[in-house]
């Protein structure tokens, strides 16, 4: 028995661990299988075949990566990905758009984020699944990300979101939550990130409580950096054939999670990184406030993991354009004015249901990106789709209802189209100086400091790029103790 076997034999959280792994038959994937799925054991790849992508079984762990094909139950030599043409786009460079919903069981690349936010903890031996709670504050695929990854590890998951999100989100968690009341509706909606940390702060009094935080949490950052930054810069080479030249990613800032695969795509291969938010309420372009609906991005404040000291860009999109373009996209009037009279081909067309709200607003920022920059018909911009318009049914009748008075038709497909893709201009986009990002990176302050009690020198430790890169040494302590906890249960093959 190695001293680290010795410690965690004397560990119960850890010892409830592998009880509940060995009799659940629960594997465990390594980062580095999850950012290079063809590593992944034969066996486990070939037993897939038989498991639904969308069931709460453990294999579908093994699912948690980019490389899903269509049918998310099959492996793909490259990570699902749309490459809008100027037909759509209005603009003559390429955006290269990653997409969320090839994810299992919540269709949405948060599940991602919430593996890595979980899986560390159950690891060490500081998560007792037979004990603590995992509690997700979200707002929207973060949380069911998070409920679905407890669910299968045999750990509580309690979902803390906005009231005001999608009904579809709801349903999804009602069917997942072994209890309803492991929903918390806060109030408000996409702005209002405060309330929920509120609810989290009254539940963090019970101390079998562990706040899972996505703002907070450095698991998201490492394994965002680690496994989306490489499934992007494989698409970066390859995509549409290959012979494109990227240079830049864009994404909206959200948890900030994300944002870290700009971070290796800038190291891995020279390209710039945008953070997007909404217009409606631009924190980090105007130290501004306000309500929005672009559903996925909370604001208001500046994540602790968001490496604003990296960025390159920052720029808004207005939620009119999202919500109008989700109803463009998603409608036989919209889909006909897009083959009819833009010559967007009916491939594509049929693509655009893995589009939902946020993704749009990302592919708005991205022509943006490429309008400023003057980029060409061999230039890339990268982007995510974070998930598919599926999430937005309701939200569809509803823009349709209050921003085109109950009805969509051809002309208010052709507004659209000139108002938010044509339309898209240079305008709330700024190229960031160093006292732009040192603006941007103090506005945290009375988030973490002041109100959530992260002491000041580890807040200042961020600006620093050697903190980020340092983080990227816990994954390799992580993949260590996967493999330990496979070997102890049993079930490493």
């Amino acid at each position: 028995m190695t001293s680290d076997e010795a410690n965690f034999a004397t560990n119960a959280a850890f010892t409830a661990v592998l009880n509940l792994f060995r009799d659940s038959n629960i594997r465990l994937p390594r980062i580095s299988e999850l950012a290079n799925p063809a590593t992944i054991p034969s066996d486990i790849r070939s037993a897939l075949a038989d498991i639904d992508p969308d069931a709460p079984h453990p294999l579908n762990l093994f699912r948690v990566h980019w490389y899903n094909d269509e049918t998310r139950a099959g492996l793909a030599p490259l990570p699902g990905h749309l490459v809008l043409p100027p037909e759509l786009t209005g603009v003559r460079a390429k955006i290269v758009v990653a997409l969320g919903n090839r994810f299992p069981m919540v269709a949405a690349h948060k599940v991602l984020a919430a593996y890595g936010c979980l899986v560390p903890r159950l690891v060490t031996g500081t998560f007792d699944p037979a004990r603590h709670r995992s509690v997700w504050p979200s707002t929207g695929n973060y949380c069911r990300g998070g409920v679905a990854i407890a669910r299968i590890l045999g750990c509580r998951g309690v979902a803390v979101l906005p009231e005001g999100m999608s009904r579809e989100r709801f349903d999804w968690l009602e069917a997942w939550v072994g209890n309803l009341s492991d929903i918390v509706r806060t109030p408000g909606s996409e702005s209002n990130v405060k309330e929920i940390y509120d609810a989290c702060a009254v539940l963090a009094k019970e101390p079998d409580n562990v706040i899972l935080n996505q703002f907070g949490e450095f698991g998201n950052y490492i394994i965002h950096r680690l496994v989306t930054g490489p499934a992007l810069a494989h698409l970066a080479r390859e995509a549409g054939g290959g012979g494109l030249t990227p240079h830049a990613f864009v994404a909206a800032s959200g948890s900030g999670g994300t944002l870290a695969a700009g971070d290796h795509l800038k190291a891995a291969l020279g390209t710039e990184t945008c953070v997007v938010e909404a217009l409606e309420c631009p924190t980090l372009l105007y130290n501004g406030y306000g309500e929005h609906n672009i559903q996925g991005i909370g604001d208001k404040h500046v994540p602790l993991i968001h490496n604003v000291m990296n960025m390159d860009y920052a720029t808004a999109v207005s939620d009119a354009a999202s919500d109008s373009l989700l109803v463009l996209f998603n409608t036989e009037t919209g889909r006909d004015y897009l083959a009819r009279r833009r010559g967007v081909p009916q491939e594509l067309l049929d693509a655009l249901g893995n589009l939902g709200i946020s993704s749009i607003a990302n592919i708005v920022a991205a022509i943006k990106m490429a309008r400023y920059k003057g980029l060409g018909e061999n230039d890339a911009v990268l982007t995510i789709a974070t998930d598919g318009a599926v999430m937005y049914g309701s939200e569809c009748e509803h823009i349709v209802e209050t921003r085109f008075n109950r009805r969509f038709d051809a002309e208010d497909a052709a507004e659209t189209f000139g108002r938010f893709i044509l339309g898209a201009a240079t305008d709330h986009l700024i190229e960031l100086t160093r006292l732009d990002r040192e603006r941007m990176f103090n506005l945290g302050y009375y988030t973490w400091v002041e109100q959530q009690g992260v002491s000041l020198a580890d807040f200042d430790a961020r600006r620093d790029q050697t903190f980020w890169n340092g983080l990227l040494d816990q994954a390799a302590e992580w993949d260590m103790r996967i493999d330990e906890v496979n070997r102890l249960t049993g079930l490493s093959g």
